[in-house]
């Protein structure tokens, strides 16, 4: 079997950028062609020299536009900040993926500020779903480049942010691995915010491992995956709230796959959880993220509330109206939650659900505004509820090879992330065989 260099393989990676057939000039805002040859010409002369490195040591990872690199530019997807200046540092966990060796290979395009969960930019363009390129579907969002980089072959894995999905809704709908950790795990310092009390770092990749090894470097944990016996899991699936409106092919797709893993071996309990019943509470009116993006936003707004993308500023301004007191209450209304969530989890390893309800819609049918706001509702309502709920999530495929992608969300309680990467991988080992 043929083995490539870092570096053929970073070229081969850029070439498919900048194939003028393709769609890299909509999944990259910048390139950085000779940072990531450079890094990764470094790791093959290290390891010709039989030098130990790091796994990502010359691998190419494209991380969102909302994280600072060093020398360029955050635009996060909008006009309003064209003419920011270049970024001072790198963000924290670009830098801990440099201490490692990666070679960064570019920025990825997202919906703007982070504010949607379909992908779609009126400023710089959407990329399109990998799947069923023709019809032009959504790729989801906010990490829309992040997956379709990863996808397309454009970059081994990237790094993007989750404030209610915006890792694993992109990754379901293209068919491939995304991580929402436990909040406090992965340092968010050099990266633009949406909400403070949602946002987590998280990575997307091709597989569990890959994914496991991003998160790895970023979080700077020396935990490690743990091979599990099938007969050993004891999983919950969820059959409230996250079941409601999902499309045939997702129901399809969901349910064949819980009795793959039943029939492997993995004990699978049906359960309702109360705590989710309050989600729409705590959401109501924007929620946490709508007055924390408003006081993140309220400047801007007052002087360049033109150059947003409509579509995102009605959402940051909801903000607007919640006040000090509804505020304090909400964040009380969230802690209450999150103990619940704990008390009525604990009896599983993890539990499962669809990561989100309906295969990719086609981009057309989101041109009526009232049906891109029905749809970006639907698609963030399963993921959100980790968020809400400060847990983790792995998101992973669970659809037949050539139908349309589906994911399907192994969720935890917080700080329960290796737990979930490791029963994702035994879920993986189980759908893949």
């Amino acid at each position: 079997m043929e083995t490539f260099s870092k570096l053929e393989t970073v070229e081969a990676m850029l070439s498919r950028i900048d194939d003028p057939t393709g769609q890299g000039d909509v999944v990259f805002t910048q390139v950085y062609r000779e940072q990531a040859r450079a890094s990764a010409a470094s790791a093959d002369a290290l390891e010709k020299a039989g030098i130990e490195q790091h796994p990502l040591a010359g691998v190419a990872i494209s991380v969102k536009d909302l994280f600072d690199v060093k020398g360029a530019q955050t635009l996060a997807g909008s006009y309003v900040l064209r003419n920011a200046k270049p970024a001072a540092h790198d963000a924290a966990a670009v830098a801990r993926l440099r201490q490692c060796g990666a070679a960064i290979i570019g920025k990825t395009n997202m919906t703007e500020f982070a504010f949607s969960g379909l992908g779609i930019n009126p400023h710089y363009g959407t990329p399109v779903n990998v799947w069923d390129r023709l019809a032009r579907r959504i790729p989801g969002g906010s990490s829309s480049g992040a997956a379709v980089s990863v996808a397309e072959g454009m970059a081994w894995a990237a790094i993007g942010t989750d404030t209610g999905g915006s890792c694993r809704i992109p990754a379901a709908l293209n068919g491939i691995v995304g991580m929402k950790p436990t909040a406090s795990t992965v340092p968010r310092e050099g990266t633009l915010p949406l909400s403070f009390s949602y946002d987590s770092v998280g990575p997307l990749a091709s597989t569990v491992a890959d994914c496991a090894r991003v998160y790895s470097a970023i979080s700077a944990s020396a935990a490690a995956l743990v091979n599990r016996e099938c007969s050993t899991l004891r999983l919950g699936v969820i059959r409230n709230y996250v079941m409601e409106g999902l499309d045939d092919s997702v129901a399809y797709a969901y349910e064949a796959a819980l009795r793959k893993l039943a029939a492997a071996g993995v004990v699978l309990h049906d359960v309702t959880l109360p705590v989710l019943i309050d989600i729409p509470d705590v959401l109501q009116g924007g929620g946490l993220v709508a007055a924390e993006a408003f006081q993140w936003h309220r400047e801007l707004l007052s002087s360049q509330e033109r150059e947003y993308d409509p579509r995102v500023s009605v959402r940051i301004q909801r903000g607007r109206s919640i006040s000090a007191a509804d505020y304090i209450s909400l964040l009380s209304l969230r802690e209450r939650m999150i103990q619940r969530w704990s008390e009525q989890i604990a009896a599983f390893d993890a539990v499962l659900m669809p990561t989100v309800p309906t295969v990719a819609p086609k981009l057309e049918v989101l041109e009526d505004d009232g049906e891109y706001g029905r749809v970006n509702l639907l698609m963030l309502r399963n993921p959100t509820v980790v968020n809400v709920l400060d847990g983790c999530a792995v998101s992973l495929p669970c659809h037949e090879r050539g139908s349309a992608p589906v994911g399907m969300s192994v969720v935890g309680d917080r700080l329960r992330d290796w737990q979930v990467l490791s029963i994702a991988q035994v879920i993986e080992q189980v759908l893949c065989a």
